[in-house]
């Protein structure tokens, strides 16, 4: 009897502006995925500056309520004598200064989706409010009787522990538990280093467009040194960034205005105070150095067989990155500094990197035999990728030649 797996590949998630390839990024894109079109309330939890706000904006823009309003508000930023009539908004006369009757952000967003950022901050008599609502679907704005229906989407974020707010009586345990219909944790910066230089690479474009200089960031020609030196990015890789991807964007604008005008880049005072301070504090991650080396072809202009990381990767430096991460794809390119699609033509281009597609088939059922089957440790045995080789042996299971596939 031949046991066959079916394989179905999903399609990749849509990124909806989000930049980077790392695992961290890619598991976020994948809950953005699931939970848009649901109709539930969601968390975001993480650091500040993690791009939170830039998530939501996903879940809106992947949900059916895509082109309908879309409103955000930081809580932290609102008095709380007014917060409740900025959220639910009042009647005219309801209280001293009320001279005309005020729409509410719940009202203005109705149909659509409205962030609120900095959660815990909420006042506590706002929280009954926003139970109140989220349970019933109406609102009462101040200084009115009658409630009113709203079809209005909540993303919540928050970058305090709100367990302990609940302990402490800062924050209702029952709206905590409403808001958390579905949490995303977004990750550090810190937590997926290997997107660092691709972001970068992103604001600098931007803000070089607005200066217009984005001419500096083409391939040096005639072994001129490149104005954005890999000395640097490697400095910028082992920093601490504890205001994560927004410090990241001040970076880049601070290295672009202190520049202009300049034929080499400039680093001004303050940024080498915060460079020097996370070479005494911060740990450099193991690979840095290939880090530093990552750049970002634009799609639009560039041949991918010219993608100048490809040109910069040798063939020990190839073959030691899949050795040490056991020919997994996505460590391996983290190593190296490149992306998944980058290190996938260079293994192709190899002639010393073996492809699961070429192994005889006869050395292959050898190694599976006397591996027991086990793909770890024919992809050890074999110096292949496991995902290769796992197609590889469902296609043999396919044609009968394997008793069963190995598993999804």
């Amino acid at each position: 009897m031949i046991l066959v797996h079916v394989v179905t590949t999903a399609p990749p998630a849509p990124r909806h502006g989000l930049v980077g390839e790392s695992d961290a990024l890619e598991e976020v894109l994948r809950s953005v995925a699931r939970v848009a079109d649901l109709q539930v309330p969601v968390l975001l939890r993480g650091e500040t500056g993690v791009g939170k706000e830039r998530v939501a904006q996903a879940i809106h823009q992947a949900s059916p309520r895509a082109g309908r309003p879309w409103l955000a508000v930081n809580m932290a930023a609102l008095a709380p004598t007014t917060a409740a009539s900025e959220l639910f908004g009042h009647a005219k006369g309801s209280f001293t200064g009320a001279h005309h009757r005020h729409v509410g952000l719940f009202e203005r967003a109705h149909g659509g989706t409205l962030f609120l950022d900095e959660i815990g901050d909420m006042p506590m008599d706002v929280q009954a409010m926003l139970l109140r609502a989220l349970e019933t679907g109406t609102i009462r704005p101040l200084g009115e009787g009658e409630e009113r229906a709203v079809d209005v989407r909540i993303i919540a974020a928050t970058d305090a522990d709100l367990e302990q707010a609940v302990e402490q009586g800062r924050f209702r345990a029952p709206l905590l538990h409403r808001l958390q219909g579905y949490t995303i944790t977004i990750p550090s910066l810190r937590q997926s280093r290997e997107d660092i230089p691709r972001l970068l690479l992103h604001f600098l474009r931007e803000e070089l467009a607005r200066v217009g200089e984005l001419s500096r960031l083409e391939p040096p020609v005639d072994g001129a040194v490149p104005w954005f030196p890999r000395s640097l990015m490697l400095r910028l890789i082992q920093h601490g960034w504890p205001g994560n991807v927004r410090q990241l964007r001040n970076v880049a604008r601070q290295l672009v205005i202190s520049s202009r005008g300049s034929d080499a880049i400039v680093i001004d005072e303050s940024l080498e105070r915060m460079l020097e301070q996370a070479g005494q504090t911060a740990r450099p991650p193991s690979d840095a150095p290939r880090l530093a080396e990552r750049r970002d072809a634009d799609a639009s202009t560039a041949d991918p067989a010219d993608h100048p990381m490809d040109r910069e990767v040798d063939e020990d430096a190839l073959l030691r990155a899949l050795r040490q991460s056991h020919w997994s794809i996505g460590p391996a390119a983290a190593t190296l500094g490149v992306s998944r699609t980058a290190l996938y033509r260079l293994i192709e281009r190899s002639p010393h990197v073996r492809k699961a597609a070429d192994i005889p088939q006869d050395e292959l059922m050898r190694c599976h035999e006397a591996c027991g089957g086990d793909l770890d440790a024919m992809s050890a045995r074999l110096e292949v990728s496991k995902r290769g080789l796992t197609l590889r042996l469902r296609e043999l299971s396919r044609s009968g030649r394997l008793r069963e596939a190995p598993p999804d």
